[in-house]
């Protein structure tokens, strides 16, 4: 599909058929990327203001997944399971032998986050975010990069811890039942920011897992997992030169 059909409906609802078509016809797969909102106003032909509110309705309707400072992407269908176990890098590191540390990078809460973010949460108004990132080590080797936005109408006090003793994950499971989660994984190049905390080279390979959880119908969390690609496997978690 490669313009606007001629119908009488609203500019933006012809962008939202021209994605759904681009999905449903195999050209745009599931978990892929879909242009820029800068090329498909390019591409169409309509301004930014009709694309973005497009690809905002689909999102809000599920058909695609919006993840902040990457990029747009064919949602895949969510599972449907009432009980989700999600890996804890705390216990895995310990469960081997290995000893962990963490190192908090930031703990805050956003009063008034970025509209991306705000669209991640499926909120319909703004509200404030909760947000950490933590360097996670192995025999003081940094192994993972944990970004989390957190949604503090299902966990309070968040921003109050000290997730230098305690584990995210931990106190996430113990302040609400995350029912659904979505992941996400690519690899891409360290950014100046990431290859500083993760004691690394600007371009070094990381894994990234983007991944999203629910409790019920609400958003509880957004988060970012940066692994180090030479140092860490996400299928068996082996960490390659412990001491």
């Amino acid at each position: 599909m490669t313009a606007l059909s001629d119908s009488a409906s609203p500019l933006y609802e012809k962008v939202k058929d021209f994605v759904l078509g681009n999905i449903g016809s195999g050209k745009w797969a599931r978990n892929s990327r879909l242009p820029s909102e800068h090329e498909l106003v390019s591409t169409l032909g309509v301004s930014r203001m009709t694309v973005n509110r497009a690809l905002r309705e689909l999102t809000s309707e599920g058909h695609l997944r919006r993840i902040q400072g990457v990029g747009t992407f064919v949602a895949p269908p969510k599972p449907q399971s009432t009980l989700i176990e999600i890996s804890n890098i705390m216990t895995e590191i310990r469960a081997r032998g290995g000893r962990h540390r963490a190192e908090v990078v930031v703990l805050e809460r956003i009063v008034r986050p970025e509209p991306e973010l705000l669209l991640a949460f499926e909120f319909d108004t703004s509200r404030p975010v909760d947000h950490s990132v933590v360097i996670h080590f192995e025999n003081d080797l940094p192994v993972q990069l944990e970004e989390r936005y957190v949604n503090p109408s299902l966990v309070s006090g968040y921003v109050e811890q000290d997730f230098t003793t305690a584990a995210t994950y931990d106190y996430l499971q113990n302040a609400t039942p995350l029912t659904e989660v979505e992941h996400l994984i690519s690899a891409l190049p360290a950014s100046e920011a990431h290859a500083r905390l993760l004691q690394i080279r600007v371009g070094d390979s990381c894994l990234v897992l983007h991944r999203k959880t629910w409790t019920g119908p609400i958003v509880a969390t957004v988060n970012t997992l940066t692994y180090v690609g030479s140092r860490y496997s996400l299928g068996s978690r082996y960490l390659h030169g412990s001491k």
